[in-house]
C-alpha cells in the first residue's frame, strides 16, 4: 500500500478527531467523544507505522499542515467560522510549505 495514502488516511482521522471536539461538549456527550477518541487513536497508530517508513519531518510536516488546513477550511464550512484573507492566504503558504517539503524530501 502506497505510504502516502496511509498518511493521508492518518491525517483523515486527526481532521476527523479535531471537528469533533465542539460537538463532544467537553467529552459530556458519549458517541461524538468515542468517535473522537477513535479517530485521534488511529491517526497516531498511523503515524506510528509510518515513523518506521518515512523521514518524521515529512510525515509531521505534512500531518500538521494538511491537518490545519483541512480544520480552518471545514471549521469555515460546518461551524461558519470567519476566515479573513489574512488567514487564508496564511492557509495557502502552509500548503505551498508542505508541498516543497515533500517535493524536495531528498535533494541534498
Amino acid at each position: 500500500m502506497n505510504l502516502y495514502i496511509i498518511l493521508f488516511a492518518a491525517i483523515a482521522f486527526e481532521v476527523i478527531g479535531t471537528m469533533l471536539l465542539p460537538i463532544s461538549q467537553n467529552f459530556t456527550k458519549l458517541f461524538p467523544s468515542i468517535v473522537l477518541l477513535i479517530s485521534y487513536g488511529a491517526s497516531f497508530y498511523l503515524l506510528a507505522f509510518l515513523s518506521q517508513k518515512l523521514p518524521l519531518a515529512i510525515i509531521y510536516a505534512s500531518w500538521a499542515g494538511l491537518g490545519v488546513f483541512s480544520v480552518a477550511l471545514l471549521s469555515y464550512i460546518f461551524y461558519k467560522q470567519a476566515l479573513n484573507w489574512q488567514t487564508i492566504i496564511g492557509l495557502f503558504l502552509i500548503v505551498i510549505g508542505v508541498t516543497i517539503v515533500n517535493i524536495y524530501k531528498g535533494v541534498e
